[in-house]
């Protein structure tokens, strides 16, 4: 995957697109686990969630820059 990728012909880096995707990735999950009630076993529910965007969105970056 290339390192920049041209939007309406502005190039912006391909870990743009990779935090948009992780954020939907991240609203998905999250409407899982909420549906599921695992934030009643949350210590902090904000906390995890920003720690399960932080790990999709390094683990997503991983795939480019090795």
């Amino acid at each position: 995957m290339p390192r920049e990728i041209a939007v309406l012909g502005v190039y912006l880096p391909t870990l743009t697109l990779l935090f948009l995707l992780a954020f939907l990735l991240g609203w998905g999950l999250d409407r899982l686990f909420a549906w599921c009630g695992l934030y009643r076993h949350a210590w902090h529910p904000a906390l995890l969630r920003v720690g399960l965007f932080t790990c999709l969105y390094g683990a997503l970056a991983l795939t480019i820059y090795r």
